[in-house]
């Protein structure tokens, strides 16, 4: 018996396939998963605060220095403020164009650094307290 999937298998199945979130991406970052972390944002919120480990490509100078700054055939991570900002999406669809494997940080900035993460700004490291509306205070992982 073949079973066909339904619209709701295909739908989350790609949108698992191009959507990561930030402890997933973390964790991969961790195993030292082959990947490029981007951040597609402009210069002053680079300055700001941003992940550690990221490199700074705002969506404007993506198809201009992609091919500069990532080998060609490596995975692409895009990351933008977050839940109310579209900008990784644009990002994600510029590199795509370009023939990249990417992968949009759903959450972007805003819950990577609320689920106390990495976050490095033009001083150092900056620490914050998990917040746990969005992370799970005392524990590795939500487990989901």
């Amino acid at each position: 018996m073949t079973t066909i999937p339904s619209e709701a298998t295909r739908h989350f199945a790609a949108k698992l396939r191009f959507e990561t979130d930030p402890s997933d991406v973390k964790a991969a970052m961790d195993m030292g998963e082959d990947m490029v972390l981007v951040d597609s944002r402009g210069e002053s919120a680079w300055r700001q605060g941003r992940i550690d480990g990221a490199i700074h490509l705002p969506t404007a100078e993506i198809a201009a220095r992609a091919a500069q700054l990532i080998p060609e055939g490596v995975p692409v991570v895009v990351y933008c403020w977050g839940p109310g900002c579209n900008g990784s999406t644009r990002a994600a669809l510029a590199f795509s164009i370009l023939g990249y494997e990417v992968r949009e940080m759903i959450g972007g900035f805003e819950y990577w650094s609320r689920e106390g993460l990495p976050v490095v700004d033009d001083g150092g490291p900056v620490l914050r307290t998990p917040d746990a509306l969005t992370a799970p205070v005392g524990a590795i992982d939500c487990a989901c």
